[in-house]
């Protein structure tokens, strides 16, 4: 931390060896967030978070996958409440593209937005890095696509990523078992067992929500839990040994 001293007052300011702390910080947050991931296949894309409810709260609404619009979703790691503004800026820009252009906006466009956004919050005094990073999966003229971005303002595409807590170790996971031919159920069981990986419980569902957009509506829906019943069961062959 010494080394970090007067240097990490404010995101405006390089160190000497050529570092941003308080980027650097807002990573870490994410990296201490829930699980999230998303995964893409050729029928449409995976949208899966851990969310550990307490006792009496309701468990039917989720606080880290969002819809932007009918074709893209969201799933968060990280401070969510950053997400939440974040999505909220994504909404209105999938509006105005629709407004604007009469048709729906191109995933990449809005992981280039949300980046490009997130990047400001690096160049100015008086304000924060956002503390969150964000999984962008959705389907538009171009096919199925997955793309995240994080506090710095980079954004990547993949095909299979983790982002939160020991997604290190998730990453190795999809990694191992990953295949571009898989179905979108397979995708499903694959990130339930991906989730369980780390999970203390290693097994059930109560703390997974999930979301799907397939390549035949190309409509955001959220998984039901008997639907993730069903995963459940074909996860067991994604089990490490």
């Amino acid at each position: 931390m010494m080394a970090s001293r007067g240097y990490d007052m404010t995101p405006t300011m390089y160190s000497p060896d050529g570092r941003i702390y308080q980027v650097e910080y807002a990573i870490e947050t994410v990296k201490r967030g829930t699980l999230a991931i998303g995964i893409q296949t050729k029928e449409g894309v995976i949208m899966a978070v851990e969310e550990k409810p307490r006792t009496l709260q309701s468990t039917n609404i989720t606080q880290k996958i969002f819809q932007v619009d009918y074709h893209i979703g969201v799933a968060a790691a990280g401070y969510i409440p950053d997400a939440r503004v974040q999505v909220d800026n994504a909404r209105f820009f999938s509006q105005g593209n629709r407004m604007t252009y009469d048709e729906s906006v191109e995933v990449a466009t809005v992981a280039k937005h949300l980046a490009d956004q997130s990047h400001q919050f690096t160049q100015y005094s008086g304000v924060r890095p956002n503390g969150v990073a964000l999984i962008i999966a959705g389907i538009d003229q171009k096919g199925e696509s997955i793309y995240v971005t994080d506090p710095s303002g980079t954004y990547v595409q993949y095909a299979a990523i983790a982002i939160g807590a020991g997604s290190d170790d998730v990453n190795g996971f999809l990694e191992k078992h990953y295949n571009a031919d898989m179905s979108i159920d397979e995708a499903a069981s694959l990130a339930i067992a991906s989730i369980n990986l780390k999970d203390e419980q290693k097994d059930g569902i109560n703390h997974i929500k999930m979301a799907k957009i397939t390549s035949e509506s190309k409509v955001f829906e959220k998984v039901t839990e008997a639907e993730l019943q069903n995963y459940l069961q074909n996860a067991t062959k994604f089990s490490p040994q």
